[in-house]
């Protein structure tokens, strides 16, 4: 048989089928279809005229000398916001090298050691119970067990932050791992790898870009908090010298600066909410990036 007589054969055996509009299931289709991107387009409505305002208002005032220079004082023209700048990036730092490690090991117990115990159930219901911990009683809580004893300083801002970031990286660490096929870890196990080797040859490397992912969710969710830093890093109109001192931020510089009378100080809180938007889509879309690259 030649290929077009099986072609034909084939044809007439799966005939094609189209799709009729006016049936029934077609026009609730279309229906379901479009109420969707109609409930998608008015959400996308507040979103999109926010981030107008902020390139229109904030971008006119963004320059070279608003990233760099201090805070202006008063019925002063022109300074910047570059301690505020610094400050942010210093406490998520900080937020991140104490959350991170302590989410993986958290994430390893719950999903490779221990993953059916009595504590890892437990701990993944404290776990997804804190992700809707209102971050301001993560201020709170780093107050009274840091600030009343040793006083503002970035440091208290990093370990507030890293209280709120440490839910999202254990949940997210414990998926990713989670995902390593079966079939690799046993074949390490086969091998005559420990435990040890199989976590740390296999399902971290395996796992690694799902846990990277969640670090920067994490981080883009700190890097626009305000309320925990207000209880514990304050303010301040210098750069940073030390950790153990009042530091600016960001979301701190905006909260003050929108409530001034002065046309200085509230364009200058409309380019720092540019700066901080555009800080925390950044690490969305690195997040989304390396989400990607693992598929």
């Amino acid at each position: 048989m030649s290929s077009t007589q099986s072609q034909t054969t084939s044809a007439s055996l799966c005939p094609k089928i189209e799709r009729q509009w006016l049936e029934a299931r077609s026009l609730k289709s279309m229906l379901l279809s479009g109420l969707t991107w109609l409930v998608a387009g008015i959400g996308a409505i507040p979103l999109f005229s926010i981030i107008f305002m902020l390139v229109t208002e904030g971008g006119a005032r963004l320059d070279y000398e608003a990233l760099v220079e201090l805070p202006p004082a008063g019925f002063d023209m022109g300074g910047g916001f570059g301690n505020a700048i610094v400050g942010t990036l210093v406490m998520v730092a900080i937020a991140a090298l104490i959350s991170v490690p302590f989410g993986v090991l958290a994430a390893i117990y719950l999903a490779v050691l221990e993953p059916h115990s009595r504590l890892a159930k437990n701990a993944r219901f404290v776990a997804k119970t804190l992700t809707g911990f209102p971050s301001i009683l993560a201020g709170l809580f780093t107050y009274i067990v840091i600030v009343m004893h040793f006083g503002y300083s970035a440091l208290a801002g990093g370990i507030a932050l890293s209280v709120l970031m440490l839910p999202t990286v254990i949940l997210a660490a414990e998926e990713a791992m989670k995902q390593v096929p079966v079939r690799m870890t046993d074949a390490a196990y086969g091998m005559g790898c420990t435990r040890t080797q199989v976590i740390t040859k296999v399902v971290l490397p395996s796992g690694m870009p799902g846990i990277i992912t969640g670090v920067m969710l994490a981080v883009a969710g700190a890097a626009g908090e305000s309320a925990p830093l207000l209880f514990t890093a304050l303010f301040s109109n210098y750069y940073m010298e030390e950790l153990i001192e009042p530091t600016a931020s960001l979301s701190i510089l905006i909260y003050n600066f929108s409530a001034m009378p002065f046309d200085n100080q509230i364009q200058l809180a409309w380019a720092a909410s540019l700066v901080l938007v555009l800080i925390v889509l950044i690490f969305n879309i690195l997040a989304r990036l390396i989400g990607r690259s693992k598929h």
